[in-house]
């Protein structure tokens, strides 16, 4: 019991749906977040599509204390409050009040990819003006990295480790399997990890002038992220939030917590961007090995695995992913497990596609359900030659499943593969 690592909280601030019930919802009946910006437009972007959290009826107050909210310009902090907070209630813990010592055996692990663009380029402004008393006392925590994790701990008053790790796309998986791995030590009994990505075109831009986005979707926003589809073209920027409670099942018990599903393991490994890896391209070896040492890790069975929640960005690289897949497993067509991407209902959301994913991969497991692969009805060919088609859902289905396999890519040759599993006593 003292090794066994549980999920009791979650919290999500996503494209299609801010709130587990929100969320749940939109994944169940394939609900797209993606919409056309009229910014983007202006700014003349060739992608002028984007998943973006709609958190217009979200009352910040009950998140951020007045002070805090005054000069907010940080959409990835706040994403990031939002769905830390939500997955800190959901598992039934208490903020510490100010005038008690912190939870010495809490923590918390929240990584971003960049934080606070718009807070940086206001501050640009204002000292390119000669107004640098003007740039306020909360310029440098909205701008700094670990920003989310310090706002984070100081309003839970955790007093375990609080740091924020960054790895590109592989940033939110990366934070939840350092958790697991503080509690499975004994380091601690609770940690609150998760990621957050910023939203804007200043986030975006550099992916729009790379030319790795759809152009062609415009006027079609819901149908332009297009995961193991023949027609994708590029990813879909996203944004937004993930976070989980993870628990030593020890802790959970003695609380009366529920338990919404068990973390088995993982592993994390890079390609070294060598033999065919790049600061974009995966190198094929590496990521067959995290999958395998994952698997091996969590002390299962390739064939334990009822589904896989891939990467699957909606680019070329995604058949390249599912060779990688069944090389790593040793298995295919109907052998192969159940594989869904969630890219499609609310693209890719960089720094927390991760995080988010994961919340998703855990609701699956919960509710006894494997979400659909919205915009792959065309499937590339190379992926309908390996797997069987009836194991890439086009819509929700409801099966028993007790094993979810989730991994990340990310820029800098750098992945990650983590399992969870239904718990059971």
């Amino acid at each position: 019991m003292k090794n066994r690592v549980v999920i009791t909280g979650l919290g999500v601030c996503a494209p299609n749906g801010t709130g587990i019930p929100s969320f749940s919802k939109a994944m169940d009946e394939g609900a797209s977040g993606i919409h056309f910006f009229e910014e983007l437009k202006n700014l003349n972007f060739s992608c002028q599509v984007a998943g973006k959290p709609n958190i217009k009826e979200i009352n910040l107050n009950n998140y951020f204390s007045k002070v805090q909210l005054k000069d907010l310009n940080s959409s990835g902090l706040v994403y990031g409050v939002i769905s830390g907070l939500d997955a800190w209630k959901d598992a039934g813990l208490e903020r510490q009040g100010q005038e008690n010592q912190p939870d010495w055996e809490s923590g918390i692990i929240f990584g971003t990819g960049i934080l606070g663009v718009d807070k940086f380029r206001e501050s640009i402004y204002k000292l390119d003006e000669g107004n640098v008393r003007r740039l306020g006392s909360t310029s440098v925590v909205q701008t700094m990295a670990s920003g989310i994790s310090a706002y984070l701990g100081g309003i839970l008053g955790t007093g375990n480790q609080v740091t924020t790790n960054s790895s590109a796309c592989t940033t939110g998986t990366e934070a939840i399997l350092m958790g697991y791995e503080r509690i499975k030590s004994g380091s601690a009994k609770r940690m609150l990890v998760g990621s957050c990505s910023d939203s804007g075109p200043y986030v975006w831009g550099g992916f729009d002038a790379m030319r790795i986005l759809p152009r062609k979707f415009n006027d079609n926003p819901k149908a332009a992220s297009r995961p193991m589809s023949a027609s994708a073209s590029g990813f879909v920027p996203g944004s937004g939030a993930g976070a989980l409670v993870l628990e030593s099942l020890e802790s959970a018990l003695d609380r009366g917590s529920a338990i919404y599903a068990e973390l088995l393991g993982g592993a994390v490994n890079s390609g070294g961007q060598r033999a065919g890896g790049s600061m974009t391209a995966p190198n094929n070896e590496a990521v067959q090995r995290c999958i395998q040492e994952a698997v091996k890790n969590s002390n299962i069975d390739v064939k334990a695995i009822d589904t896989i929640n891939g990467h699957l960005t909606a680019t070329t690289k995604d058949a390249t992913e599912i060779q990688n897949w069944s090389k790593a497993l040793g298995l295919s067509g109907s052998d192969f497990p159940l594989i869904n991407s969630f890219k499609g209902h609310f693209g890719h959301c960089l720094a927390a596609a991760g995080s988010i994913e994961s919340v998703g991969c855990v609701l699956q497991l919960k509710e006894q359900k494997v979400y659909g692969n919205l915009n792959s009805e065309d499937l590339h060919p190379e992926i309908e030659r390996l797997i069987y088609v009836d194991n890439i859902p086009q819509t929700t289905i409801e099966k028993p499943i007790k094993i979810v396999a989730k991994a990340s890519f990310g820029f800098g040759d750098v992945n990650s593969c983590i399992i969870f599993s239904t718990y059971s006593k």
